[in-house]
């Protein structure tokens, strides 16, 4: 239990093994983005191309982050964006897909 009374001292807000971790932290907030991008505008009919691919991207970045990343917490985001991004991306092809409309 001594961890517990040990502050976090290093890194950044997601890094708890006290290094600093860039690439992921950046990954993270590029997923959170597209997911929370996708998932609003899949509410919206008509805005099914942006709702797909922000989440089809979003999904894909996702799964490199969640893949490289090294603690819990970054881990933890990377699943809240990729489920996030995937609502996102099945309701926008539901919609009408990544390309309806645009090829006949």
């Amino acid at each position: 239990m001594a961890q517990v009374l040990r502050p976090n001292t290093g890194g950044g807000l997601l890094a708890t093994d006290g290094k600093p971790h860039p690439l992921q932290d950046t990954l993270l907030a590029v997923t959170l983005v597209l997911g929370i991008t996708s998932f609003v505008t899949a509410m919206f009919h008509h805005l099914h191309l942006l709702s797909s691919w922000t989440g089809l991207v979003g999904i894909l970045t996702g799964a490199y982050g969640q893949w490289i990343s090294e603690t819990t917490r970054e881990r933890t985001g990377f699943i809240l964006g990729m489920g996030a991004a995937a609502i996102g991306f099945f309701l926008g092809m539901a919609h009408g897909g990544l390309f309806g409309g645009l090829i006949d």
